[in-house]
């Protein structure tokens, strides 16, 4: 069985430049999503229903719930972490 095994990031702390990098991110997460979706042939309707290829996260990041940003925010914030403890520094170019 499988059982899923993160790095441990929960003591990395991200500073206010890097916070405001991870909701760009996660809107950019979610149209890449949204483009692969669309080119699959799935458009956007009020159910997820994977015979018709259709799903109600089709739609602008914008105008999502804040429980679906969510799961986009969640996948930015932990690449980040995971890049920070990792050694690697992210800084923003004058």
């Amino acid at each position: 069985m499988y059982v899923p095994k993160p790095i441990d990031t929960e003591k990395i702390i991200l500073g206010k430049d890097i916070l405001e990098l991870s909701e760009k991110l996660a809107k950019n997460t979610h149209e890449v999503w949204a483009i692969q979706r669309i080119k699959d042939g799935w458009k956007y309707g009020e159910k997820r229903d994977d015979q018709l290829k259709t799903h109600p996260g089709i739609r602008p990041y914008e105008e999502l719930t804040e429980e679906e940003k969510e799961y986009d925010r969640n996948t930015s914030l932990e690449t980040l972490k995971l890049i920070i403890k990792l050694g690697y520094k992210i800084e923003k170019e004058a």
